[in-house]
């Protein structure tokens, strides 16, 4: 059952309020529960289902705008949210450390940091195993023999294992970007457009 109908299910109708801090605060507080979450994990052996469940958190939050909603507004209660993150977490399979710690955000009214919290806990998670994460944004999806030299190539190039946090935007119209830490590539259609066009400018 998608994300969006577990949540109606349970009586929600999901309005587009905001009550999300300004980002130095909601990155602070994500980063406490990232580091305490991370430990724990680690003290426990636990670290590859860590990884699974932030993957799929991070995945989920990118797609279903009700989860977004639901973190975020105001008008649901911290039992409205602890009782739909519960039943979320079990239809997402998440590990009950997972689960656990998103339930004491509920009940502290923190879930509006979880995309903060994601990212903390990926790039802790990267560091604890020598790799470097590159955002890649294509016109299609990647495919798995695609994403696989993909990242063998960047592997080549900046000597770390890579791992690809991958969107698709169908505006790019072909192409992809790379983000890899500072460092930028834009091989898309649309750029190479865009260049035409302001060349083209130039000229006339």
């Amino acid at each position: 059952m998608p994300l969006c109908l577990i949540v109606r299910h349970l009586g929600f109708n999901f309005g587009r309020d905001d009550v999300s801090e300004p980002a130095s605060i909601s990155s602070g507080i994500a980063a406490r529960y990232a580091t305490a979450l991370f430990e724990l994990a680690k003290e426990s052996k636990g670290l590859k289902a860590l990884e699974g469940d932030i993957d799929a958190l991070d995945t989920a939050l990118a797609q279903s705008a009700d989860l977004k909603a639901l973190i975020s507004s105001p008008v649901y209660t911290r039992e409205d949210q602890a009782r739909a993150i519960a039943a979320i977490a079990k239809k997402m399979g998440l590990s009950s450390l997972m689960a656990n710690t998103m339930s004491l955000m509920a009940s502290k009214r923190r879930l509006f940091v979880l995309p903060y919290l994601t990212k903390s806990v990926q790039d802790m998670i990267s560091v604890e195993k020598g790799e470097v994460t590159a955002e890649v944004t294509s016109a299609v999806k990647l495919s798995a023999a695609q994403a696989k030299d993909l990242a063998a190539t960047l592997k080549a190039s900046v000597g770390k294992d890579v791992k690809l946090k991958t969107a698709v935007d169908e505006s790019l119209i072909g192409g992809l970007i790379v983000k890899l830490g500072s460092t930028m590539i834009d091989t898309s259609v649309k750029a190479k457009l865009a260049s035409l066009q302001n060349a083209m400018k130039e000229v006339g």
